[in-house]
């Protein structure tokens, strides 16, 4: 096959400025047939994880990553031949190593499951189309020396591959090891156990029988630094290091504002307002009337950057980790176009379909950490904002009304703010303005 012939897909550019990706999961192997426009990769960015599709038809010649690796925007990420090229076998030096496996376990049905692929037969298979004509009937593998030690009939199950590096790094033979998963796969605690085991074995053949072995020890998981996790810290990091924080707290009585949300949700069940999108009317409010909080810090200019326009981000938690997506224009909209939106950003937020657009530019932040089950925090400011606030759990609690005790939904609200742009008067005044709101919100919502 000539040069000519072959396609070399490399890694796009995917927008706001991101240089590189990880390979998260190839949707197809070598030899696979594929169509303009089908999605090969699942690849995770600093900002999101974004499925890729390919530009070229024709016949995977080969992967230049494996999952888990980090390409650079430019790099060689798949290389597609004409369909007719599947005919044959591809070349060992164009061969994925994983894909190259998966085909052959394909061809013999051994059942062995492995990193993004799935069995030759059975539910696990993913569907992928064939090149070429019919599969060529399975090779009866070459004879083995029987092994010393009882094996299972079936090849060992593993999927993660923490667990094959452990078992690797103990020269730990996985079939040898009892699944305790479901479905028979080989799980991290398996492979630990026999470790531990074998250890014992060894320590008791030359020790003195009363000898009791040491408990091992579970090895330490190393954990990289990779996608949202790695541009999450970077950006903490940042902040910490570059603007001086400060935090001030005060109880607010919730009451009003939870008797409002319930009243919204039996009058105007549609428009789906809840706490957050009232919190974060409030907010937008009190920017207006301390738009100091509304700003950042251009270090190198020395100069503090006041916006007139409200970008507002909310933190949300995924599975993928913290992302703070950014209500734009906040400032122009109802309390029902913010819950509109903020309903639509956190669904896209969950399911990973977030664009990166959608995760920069905000100007301040709602964090409402009461979610978790915690009235306080000192939040770290998502940089280069100035300040963000913060909403601890809604519970009853005793508070003096007309000097009474009586029971009352009570909130802790905190504003951690960059000292740099304006003293602790602003925020204090900010913080206030907040609280009134929250213990009374009629004022906010005269116009949905």
């Amino acid at each position: 096959m000539t040069a000519a012939t072959r396609q070399v897909f490399r890694l796009p550019d995917l927008g706001e400025g991101l240089t590189e990706a990880e390979i998260v999961e190839w949707k197809v192997a070598t030899g696979d047939t594929v169509e303009v426009d089908q999605v090969v990769v699942e690849v995770e960015t600093a900002k999101a994880a974004v499925e890729v599709p390919v530009p070229y038809a024709g016949t995977v010649l080969r992967l230049h990553a494996e999952a888990g690796a980090i390409l650079a925007v430019g790099e060689p990420l798949i290389e597609v031949g004409p369909a007719a090229a599947a005919t044959g076998p591809a070349p060992v030096a164009d061969v994925h190593p994983e894909a190259a496996r998966y085909r052959e376990e394909e061809q013999a049905g051994s059942g062995n499951v492995l990193i993004g692929y799935g069995t030759g037969h059975g539910p696990g298979r993913r569907g992928r189309r064939r090149a070429g004509g019919p599969k060529a009937p399975a090779v009866a593998p070459a004879p083995v020396a029987p092994a010393p030690a009882p094996r299972r009939a079936e090849a060992p199950r593993v999927i993660s591959p923490l667990v094959r590096r452990i078992a690797r790094e103990h020269g730990l033979d996985l079939a040898a090891v009892t699944p305790t998963g479901p479905r028979g796969v080989i799980l991290r605690r398996d492979v630990e156990q026999a470790v531990a085991s074998a250890g014992t074995a060894a320590e008791t053949a030359g020790a003195p029988v009363a000898a009791t072995p040491a408990p091992a020890r579970p090895m330490p998981e190393r954990i990289p630094l990779r996608g949202i996790r790695r541009a999450v810290a970077d950006k903490l990091t940042r902040s910490r290091t570059e603007i001086p924080d400060a935090t001030t707290w005060v109880d607010a009585d919730a009451t009003a504002l939870v008797e409002a949300r319930d009243a919204l949700r039996r009058s105007r069940p549609e428009l789906g307002i809840g706490l957050l999108a009232l919190l974060a009317r409030i907010c937008v409010a009190a920017l207006r009337e301390f738009p100091e909080l509304n700003s950042s810090v251009d270090a190198d200019r020395q100069e503090i950057v006041r916006y007139g326009h409200v970008n507002l981000g909310f933190a949300a938690q995924t599975d993928r980790g913290l992302v703070v997506p950014v209500v734009r224009d906040a400032h122009l909209m109802t309390t029902a176009q913010i819950a509109a939106e903020l309903a639509g950003l956190t669904g896209l937020a969950r399911s990973g379909g977030l664009p990166p657009e959608a995760l920069t530019g905000g100007t301040f932040t709602l964090n409402n950490y009461g979610v978790f089950g915690v009235d306080g925090s000192t939040p770290i400011i998502n940089h280069p904002e100035a300040a963000l606030v913060g909403v601890g759990r809604i519970i009853d609690r005793p508070w003096v009304v007309d000097g009474a005790v009586v029971p009352r939904k009570m909130t802790q609200l905190s504003l951690t703010f960059d000292h740099r742009v304006c003293d602790g008067g602003a925020a204090g005044g900010f913080l206030r303005f907040v609280a009134d709101c929250v213990e009374n919100p009629a004022v906010l919502l005269t116009n949905l």
